[in-house]
């Protein structure tokens, strides 16, 4: 099935046939990374991550935990 990217409108091909709700895809045109929230209509979302960062854990801290 076609969709664009909510990003950049690069048309998408992405097989429903191989893909669940939930699963992340990229953009082959500008790399964003998009949720599928459904597959009947196909529906995509970039990735939120804000909130997220790497540095938010680490193994020392759940080390201290212990």
């Amino acid at each position: 099935m076609s969709v664009v990217c909510p990003e950049c409108d690069n048309p998408l091909v992405v097989d429903v046939d191989d893909v669940e709700e939930g699963e992340v895809v990229t953009c082959d045109e500008c790399g964003t990374d998009l949720e599928i929230v459904s597959v009947d209509p196909l529906q995509l979302a970039p990735v939120d991550d804000e909130g997220y960062d790497d540095d938010d854990y680490t193994e020392e801290e759940d080390d201290e935990d212990e």
